[in-house]
């Protein structure tokens, strides 16, 4: 997968977070993992981008792996979402999908860059 390819996916995945933030019921619990969510969902791309200016391949892995951290927990609260019945598991399926294929590629892209650093 292109660089490219992956940019517009994390975008676009952040956007769909927003929205489905934006969905959620305004009582305690959807606020709260609202708020959780929406910082966790958003902050993977930007977390990708910083890892693409990285001063030198260990800050690559390291801003790659808070990434992908922050991809696992989105997945977490969208999952725990869809569980509580927060709204309906038909609008999460796909955006849950999305992040486990966007997991398994940062994963792999850690595996990677790990051993290219291993290399040298």
């Amino acid at each position: 997968m292109a660089a490219r390819d992956l940019d517009e996916r994390l975008l676009n995945y952040a956007v769909r977070v927003i929205k489905v933030v934006e969905a959620l019921p305004s009582g305690l619990s959807g606020r709260r993992i609202g708020d959780q969510l929406l910082r966790s969902g958003t902050s993977v791309g930007a977390h990708y981008q910083e890892a693409q200016g990285a001063e030198s391949s260990a800050d690559f892995v390291h801003k790659l792996q808070v990434a992908l951290k922050e991809l696992r927990e989105s997945v977490y609260w969208l999952s725990l979402i869809e569980r509580a019945e927060l709204l309906p598991a038909a609008r999460l399926n796909d955006l849950i999908d999305e992040g486990k294929q966007l997991r398994a590629i940062l994963s792999k892209s850690v595996v990677t860059a790990k051993q290219k650093m291993k290399a040298k």
